[in-house]
């Protein structure tokens, strides 16, 4: 199921067409592609080049694994993303390896790496899913992540499924329109909300 981007500017096609849908194929993704989406998510860009960023990974060729991240789910996403071939759990490493001190911005450069694996798996047919609703605690303790790094999000990976599959309410969310503010609500010229003459809609 395709769901494009209404862009309302010039972007590239992978962008327009990468979205977060929620039915999945059981289809197993081969290792190799594995392979790919990390080596896109290693490229990423980082501070200090510090590459704060961890993956935990479980596929449902290894059931144990997929079984110990999805059981850190909250109960809305386990309704659908128990079908999803592969789950996994970014991490921020939060301090700078050499010296300690606090990085402040490894989230945000856990989440490049992350959208650099996204681009990447869309590029290869793969749909991904992100998601907040998962219990950072449970996730602490049954995944053994160490002091000094933080769960940063549960991500849902596989092939397009069909919608008939989830219930009413999930059905309905996959199927509206996507939506965004516009270009004039997000960018500021030089000082907070001072609206850039290019940047009228």
């Amino acid at each position: 199921m395709d769901k494009p981007a209404d862009a309302a500017h010039p972007m590239h096609d992978l962008l327009r067409q990468r979205w977060s849908p929620r039915a999945y194929s059981e289809q197993a993704v081969k290792p190799e592609i594995l392979q790919s989406l990390f080596e896109a998510a290693r490229w990423a860009p980082s501070s200090s080049n510090e590459q704060p960023w961890h993956f935990i990974v479980g596929t449902k060729d290894d059931p144990a694994a997929h079984d110990r991240l999805f059981h850190c789910l909250k109960e809305g996403n386990k309704k659908w993303a128990f079908r999803a071939p592969v789950l996994m759990l970014s991490v921020a490493r939060l301090n700078f390896e050499d010296d300690g001190t606090p990085n402040r911005h490894a989230w945000h450069d856990t989440g490049m790496a992350v959208f650099s694996l996204v681009v990447q798996a869309t590029a290869l047919g793969l749909i991904v899913h992100q998601m907040a609703g998962f219990d950072v605690e449970t996730a602490r303790q049954d995944l053994n992540i160490p002091a000094g790094s933080d769960p940063v999000a549960m991500i849902a990976v596989g092939y397009p499924g069909d919608p008939a599959v989830l219930d009413d309410t999930l059905r309905q969310r996959e199927f509206a329109p996507r939506d965004r503010k516009p270009v004039s609500e997000i960018v500021s010229s030089g000082t907070w909300k001072v609206r850039p003459d290019w940047a009228s809609h």
